[in-house]
């Protein structure tokens, strides 16, 4: 059997152009550090916090982003349609609609090492065409005999939804992460099965606001009780993300630790 040891750098939802450049601009330290074999990036709340466009797609490819996953702000933006039809390494989630535009699921290889990544939405607080659980099911079936390794972004509200879902998929894929509540989760570890699991990422962006937009804004919008136009904040950026290192046998994962830094 080949050594499918590897390491998968996983980066939370990136807030506006703020988390943009604090990604960008921490990603060379990343990767001096701890040599990632694969990049993996929440990109759905990328431009002005909602949604993202191809030049910023095109800036993470770029900067060496593997792979691009998305959310409930897939659709956000009209000019990103064909790109979700035409690239194959970004995802929108796999239990959308058929009919609508992207795929859920791709496959990158580096190092002799085949990753498979898929992108799924949760079903409560949220909309999916599909239930999560099934639609998990199909995608691995898509990638059976096709990867040594598997990770899965549920970008998903509830969190009994997550930790069920990793449950779910222990044993069959190398890492469950969660992504869009925009707040990190002390749960990191490695599951029984060997799947490497946390509830939240975390987001890459301005931790000064609320869960990314300015403080004030949302403060009042609770006060109110009252429609808020919300902006992306621009105070004390961060990156989170996770560090999953897979081990030789396929589908299971060494370890997971969280890689949280603050803007260089």
């Amino acid at each position: 059997m080949a050594d499918a040891s590897a390491t998968i750098l996983f980066v939370g939802d990136v807030v506006g152009s703020l988390g943009k450049h604090t990604l960008l601009g921490l990603l060379p330290v990343l990767r001096e550090r701890h040599a990632p074999t694969f990049v993996v990036v929440n990109g759905e709340n990328a431009a002005g916090g909602l949604g993202i466009t191809p030049k910023i797609a095109g800036e993470l490819f770029a900067a060496g982003v593997d792979v691009i996953t998305l959310g409930n702000h897939a659709y956000h933006r009209r000019e990103i349609f064909g790109l979700l039809d035409s690239r194959p390494e970004i995802l929108r989630p796999y239990n959308y609609l058929r009919n609508q535009p992207g795929h859920g699921v791709c496959v990158v290889e580096r190092d002799g090492v085949r990753l498979g990544v898929v992108n799924l939405s949760g079903n409560l607080f949220m909309r999916a065409g599909h239930p999560a659980f099934g639609s998990a099911d199909q995608a691995l079936g898509e990638l059976a005999d096709r990867v040594d390794h598997v990770l899965v972004d549920f970008h998903a509200e509830a969190t009994s939804e997550k930790v069920a879902l990793g449950w779910f998929l222990d044993g069959r894929v190398t890492a469950v992460v969660g992504t869009h509540t925009h707040v990190p989760t002390a749960d990191a570890r490695v599951l029984p099965g060997g799947t490497a699991y946390i509830t939240d990422v975390g987001m890459t962006g301005p931790r000064g606001g609320v869960i990314g937009v300015v403080k004030e804004q949302s403060i009042r919008g609770f006060v109110t009780h009252m429609h808020e136009r919300y902006e992306t904040a621009d105070e004390d950026p961060w990156l989170m993300g996770v560090l999953v290192r897979c081990a030789a046998a396929p589908l299971r994962a060494a370890s997971i630790e969280q890689v949280l830094l603050p803007a260089v």
